[in-house]
């Protein structure tokens, strides 16, 4: 079997489209039911007035993203600098949880800062590997 070039954009679109979708359901969610976002990162601060505005503030920041993300996937348009941005944001997610991690609560921070690098390096890659112009 011989995967091709429109196999690999296929693909690359494929998961674009999952990876939106998936950080546009965060940015639902955190919007929603922002305690339930943001417990598992910042523990019972996350009840609190302003941890409940900063959390509704990132899922909007996330929804945009994701939805940026689908709707230029699924369009056929190049990706890149949709990819590129959302990665940065969760770069910048992964630098100030770290610069913090002292001081937060244990909880799942290891695991959100796993799935934030995860989903940087993937928008990353997504970017590098588009074949269309910017």
């Amino acid at each position: 079997m011989t995967i091709t070039a429109g196999d690999f954009d296929r693909f690359g679109r494929a998961a674009a489209l999952a990876w939106g979708g998936a950080r546009t359901a965060l940015g639902v969610v955190a919007l929603l039911d922002p305690p339930r976002v943001a417990r598992p990162w910042i523990g019972d601060d996350a009840d609190r007035v302003g941890a409940l505005v900063f959390a509704r503030a990132l899922g909007g920041r996330d929804l945009a993203l994701g939805l940026g993300t689908m709707v230029t996937a699924a369009r056929g348009e190049p990706i890149r600098l949709w990819a590129l941005m959302a990665a940065a944001a969760d770069l910048g997610d992964v630098l100030i949880t770290a610069g913090h991690a002292k001081t937060l609560p244990k909880g799942h921070r290891a695991l959100i800062a796993t799935l934030a690098t995860g989903s940087a390096l993937l928008g990353t890659t997504l970017a590098l590997t588009e074949r269309h112009a910017p």
